[in-house]
């Protein structure tokens, strides 16, 4: 009840996303879950956290399926901002931690290791010619995504709610 997400005026008003998934873990179906999160001005505009409607073969697979949504979610956003008279000039950068997903999106040659992934996913190839997008590797220990995907340690969870942009509100001031 105490924490808030606290926004802060900044000249660019940067807007980073960080796309994530957690391979396989639900043991029942073995379904793996993406984590999205968008930051505009500090701290989140957008989030998600849902079971993937297919199974993922690879990690990779399944970090490629969560940029695909995180793709859509950026192209919403930014057709958003555009309404509302914000114009983006550069790509959105999207964050991953799986530098083979990465080598997916960016090689459009297809290879045996990734000829079964659904053409449905690979929108992101487009949406990065196009330079709506674009992916850079983030190291697993920053990956924000992951406070979505799996459970952490009280630390990192700290750490990474804060880099979130939510604040301990200090309640009795009111």
């Amino acid at each position: 009840m105490n924490v808030a997400l606290k926004y802060q005026k900044c000249q660019t008003g940067m807007f980073i996303g960080y796309s994530d998934a957690d391979w396989a873990n639900d043991l029942d179906d073995r379904h793996s879950i993406t984590g999205n999160l968008f930051l505009m001005s500090g701290a989140a505009v957008s989030w998600l956290s849902k079971k993937q409607p297919v199974v993922a073969l690879s990690t990779s697979e399944a970090e490629y399926i969560a940029l695909s949504t995180a793709t859509q979610e950026v192209i919403w956003i930014r057709r958003l901002l555009c309404d509302l008279g914000i114009s983006l000039d550069v790509p959105t950068t999207l964050m991953e931690d799986n530098q083979s997903a990465i080598a997916i999106a960016y090689n459009p040659v297809e290879h045996a290791r990734t000829k079964h992934i659904d053409i449905r996913y690979h929108f992101v190839r487009e949406a990065i010619q196009k330079r709506l997008v674009e992916l850079k590797y983030c190291s697993s220990c920053e990956m924000v995504a992951d406070i979505l995907t799996k459970a952490l340690s009280k630390e990192q969870f700290k750490r990474l709610r804060e880099t979130m942009g939510m604040d301990i509100m200090d309640i009795s001031a009111k």
